[in-house]
C-alpha cells in the first residue's frame, strides 16, 4: 500500500532544506501551477496539452531526459505551445538510493536535453547532501516540490478519488502535481480536464512555473 499525503503537511517540509519550492507566492492574481511528471509519453502527454489548450492554461512539465530522447517530438510540442519543462533527471532517480556523484551526473545528463533551471526529484527523495551540492554547481536553479498530490500514479485509488484530493486542497499558489504516464493515465485522464474546469470556474488563472 502507498503511503502519501494529498496536501503536503507542515511538518514534513520542515523535514527538508529551507528553500525548496512547496508553493508559489502572490502574484496579485489568484494562480495555481498545474505540473506533470514523468513525461514526455506519447499518448499522455498530448492529451494533457490538448486539455491545457481548451481551458487557456499553462503548465510545468518535470521530463524524464530518457523520454524526452525517446519522443523528441512530443516534448517539442510542449514547448511550441508555451509552456515549461523541467529537469526530472534522466533515468526517474530515486536519490536515497543513489550515490551522491551519480545523481549529479543523471540530473547532468537530463540537462543535455532539457533547457531549464526548475528541478523536481523524482518521488520527491533528495539528500540534503545533494540539495547542497545542486545548489553549489547551479546557484540559480530552483527544487520544486508540491502543495497538492494527485494521487493519479497509486492504482489502489478510484479516478473521483484522485480528482477529490486535488479540489479539496487546491487554492490559489497551489503547486498540483499529475503525471503523464500509462501508471497514471485512468486516473489522470480523468481528473485533470475536471481540476481544469473548477480552476476556471473560480476564476483562477493557470501559470507555468518560471525559474
Amino acid at each position: 500500500m502507498v503511503t502519501y499525503y494529498a496536501n503536503t503537511p507542515f511538518w514534513l517540509k520542515k523535514m527538508y532544506p529551507v528553500g525548496l519550492v512547496w508553493d508559489m507566492p502572490s502574484t496579485g492574481e489568484p494562480t495555481v501551477y498545474i505540473t506533470l511528471d514523468d513525461g514526455p509519453h506519447p499518448t499522455a502527454t498530448p492529451f494533457v496539452l490538448q486539455e491545457l489548450e481548451k481551458y487557456d492554461a499553462k503548465a510545468t512539465f518535470f521530463c524524464v531526459g530518457h523520454n524526452v530522447t525517446k519522443y523528441p517530438a512530443v516534448y517539442e510540442q510542449i514547448l511550441q505551445q508555451g509552456h515549461a519543462t523541467a529537469n526530472h533527471t534522466f533515468n526517474h532517480m530515486n536519490g536515497w538510493k543513489t550515490e551522491d556523484n551519480i545523481y549529479l551526473q543523471n540530473i547532468d545528463e537530463a540537462g543535455k536535453h532539457i533547457n531549464s533551471n526548475l528541478f523536481r526529484p523524482p518521488y520527491g527523495l533528495i539528500k540534503r547532501s545533494q540539495v547542497r551540492q545542486l545548489r553549489s554547481k547551479y546557484p540559480s536553479w530552483k527544487i520544486v516540490m508540491w502543495t497538492v498530490l494527485s494521487g493519479d500514479f497509486d492504482r489502489e485509488i478510484s479516478p473521483e478519488k484522485c480528482l477529490n484530493n486535488v479540489l479539496r486542497h487546491i487554492k490559489p499558489g497551489s503547486i498540483v502535481l499529475f503525471h503523464d504516464s500509462d501508471k497514471a493515465w485512468d486516473r489522470m485522464s480523468y481528473a485533470l480536464p475536471k481540476v481544469l474546469a473548477h480552476c476556471q470556474k473560480q476564476g483562477w488563472e493557470m501559470k507555468a512555473i518560471t525559474g
